[in-house]
């Protein structure tokens, strides 16, 4: 007796279901750029902006507490400028990619970019490091520096548009 024509076969992950389409039109989405680049090209200017800022920061730092003051305020700004590029580089390439991934991903890049900044500072503060004042103001200054200097890019762009 052979019953292997009554038995059900799961259908295969990622294969369509004839019996699933109802033949509704997939929704309109508005057409991608037709240069994605619009999305980094702040990065270069603001990267040579953190740079800057870098060397400034480590100048007072200097100035102020010495070579650790100098090494703590640079990676202060560091730490900036690499969560910053970190979280632009995850949200331009979802756009490109799948724009319905920004949220999610942004969100994710966010919990994970903060949590690693937590152990971080919990992690300098705890110790007795002479540089983690001047590492948290430059943090401070990178913050304030990057997100002015972001806000300065996008009207300029978008004014000359």
């Amino acid at each position: 007796m052979n019953d292997s024509a009554d038995r059900v076969v799961p259908a295969q992950p990622g294969a369509v279901d004839d019996d699933l389409e109802d033949g509704r039109p997939l929704p309109d989405l508005p057409p991608l750029p037709a240069d994605p680049r619009w999305r980094v090209e702040h990065l270069p200017f603001l990267t040579a902006f953190s740079v800057a800022l870098m060397l400034c920061g480590a100048s007072v730092g200097f100035l102020v507490g010495g070579v650790p003051a100098a090494m703590g305020a640079a990676a202060g700004v560091a730490v900036v400028t690499v969560s910053f590029t970190m979280s632009t580089l995850v949200l331009a390439w979802a756009d490109t990619v799948r724009p319905a991934l920004l949220m999610p991903l942004g969100l994710m890049t966010y919990v994970v970019k903060y949590a690693l900044l937590g152990v971080i500072m919990a992690f300098v503060i705890s110790s007795e490091w002479p540089g983690r004042l001047a590492m948290g103001w430059g943090i401070v200054a990178g913050v304030l520096g990057w997100t002015a200097v972001q806000i300065w890019w996008v009207a300029r762009t978008s004014l000359s548009k």
